[in-house]
């Protein structure tokens, strides 16, 4: 079981703001952001690899679960390439070892078919199918069938490490959007049900985020080097850390800002 924790009264903050444009790729940080009504980050899971054939309809988007595409569960590969998209000419740029080794704007024909080139010729092993650039317009190519923001919880991290025997664990190892400290380890899983709130903008937590074998991954080396499902399940008794919110207020947020537990309105 969870270890009892004391509840997420207190404020947190923003530590660290992350997107991943292409499902699978690389982080990109961020210091402040427009949160809108029931969307993701502008641009976050925007693009995904399909590997092998999925179904999916660009002009019907509709949720695939992720064993559909290229991802850091199967394909930690992925991590030892260096991908910046750019939101003004939507180009994808990969490099691998400092090099650029594929570069291609995502909304045209052209520049999907050089980065799956790319894949075509570097990833036979682990592909089931030729390689697919899928673009959803505004969809998002997210582990959950809803556009939601994930927040990690720095401490529960810290409780990992712990668990581990003092072995470090990257926070991005996590894939979040949001990572935040203040909060007590592991008391944010109480918090499905709140909402949160960040300047003008507002979250309610929907969801925990129950891990997978993407966060066994490090972000900096590719190598699959720990088993951290396993162990959040012999320590806690489930697989659980982080959690999901859906945006019901818009506002901007940034690195530095509170994140506070709203408190419900007496009648």
């Amino acid at each position: 079981m969870t270890p009892a924790a004391k509840p997420a009264s207190q404020t947190a903050e923003i530590t660290g703001l992350y997107r991943y444009p292409v499902k699978g790729l690389t982080p990109e940080p961020l210091r402040r952001v427009p949160l809108r009504t029931g969307q993701t980050l502008p641009a976050d899971r925007r693009y995904a690899i399909e590997n092998g054939p999925s179904g999916f309809d660009p002009e019907q988007p509709e949720w695939k679960p992720k064993i559909q595409f290229l991802m850091l569960a199967r394909n930690e590969r992925l991590a030892e390439l260096d991908s910046r998209f750019d939101d003004a000419s939507n180009v994808l740029t990969i490099r691998r070892g400092g090099e650029t080794v594929a570069s291609g704007d995502l909304e045209t024909a052209a520049g999907r078919a050089a980065i799956e080139r790319y894949f075509t010729e570097n990833f036979q092993p682990e592909l089931k199918g030729p390689p697919k650039l899928l673009s959803g317009r505004d969809h998002s190519f997210s582990d959950v069938a809803r556009k939601v923001v994930s927040i990690i919880n720095l401490n529960s991290v810290r409780a990992i490490e712990t668990m581990l025997g003092g072995t470090a664990v990257h926070p991005l190892r996590f894939r979040a959007n949001l990572y935040v400290t203040g909060w007590p380890a592991w008391s944010e899983l109480d918090l499905v049900g709140q909402t949160l709130a960040i300047g003008q903008a507002r979250l309610k937590v929907v969801k925990r985020i129950v891990r997978c074998p993407a966060t066994n991954v490090d972000p900096v080396t590719a190598k699959r080097d720990l088993e951290i499902p396993p162990t959040l399940s012999r320590h806690l008794g489930h697989m659980d850390c982080g959690i999901y919110g859906e945006v019901i207020a818009d506002g901007e947020i940034g690195i530095g800002d509170s994140v506070a537990v709203e408190q419900p309105k007496l009648l």
